[in-house]
């Protein structure tokens, strides 16, 4: 038997320690939370995905009462990333999220296994690391790679 070690470096940072280009992807992620349409959670999630071109594509959850037939908000923004600019390869994505209180959570939202399965698969596109913002009230939380977030990610397809 060997032990393997699954340790993933996470920076935290305050928002003024952000850099403009960072903070401002940060910013645009927490707008979309205003977006979401979220009837049934009440769990509003913004994403935002800069792209290697310099486009910034925004996605909010949309839920539906035929549960599951509505979507992530990382995953509308994703997709819709990609539809518009098929060449473009992903940069960076930041998720903020406002809880069932309308504040903004107080610890970052990760996003959920079907969304860090979907973006790895653009990352995997990408060629190379997809740094992630996860925003909290006051905190962001730096991650180097999707794969971060999936350790054990299913990558033979």
């Amino acid at each position: 038997m060997k032990s393997i070690e699954n340790v993933t470096k996470i920076k935290s940072y305050s928002y003024d320690e952000l850099s403009p280009a960072d903070h401002h992807l940060v910013e645009l992620a927490r707008k979309a939370t205003y977006r979401a349409y979220a009837p049934y959670s009440h769990f509003n999630v913004g994403a935002a995905i800069r792209l290697d071109n310099g486009q910034i594509i925004e996605g909010a959850n949309q839920e539906n009462v035929a549960y599951p037939s509505g979507t992530c908000a990382e995953r509308s923004a994703c997709y819709y990333a990609h539809a518009q600019y098929p060449e473009a390869k992903f940069d960076t994505i930041a998720v903020a999220a406002r809880g069932t209180d309308s504040e903004f959570t107080a610890m970052p939202t990760a996003p959920c296994g079907a969304c860090r399965q979907a973006l790895l698969e653009y990352e995997m596109l990408a060629g190379h690391d997809v740094k992630v913002f996860l925003a909290g009230r006051n905190e962001v939380y730096e991650l180097p790679s999707v794969k971060s977030l999936l350790p054990l990610a299913f990558t033979d397809f």
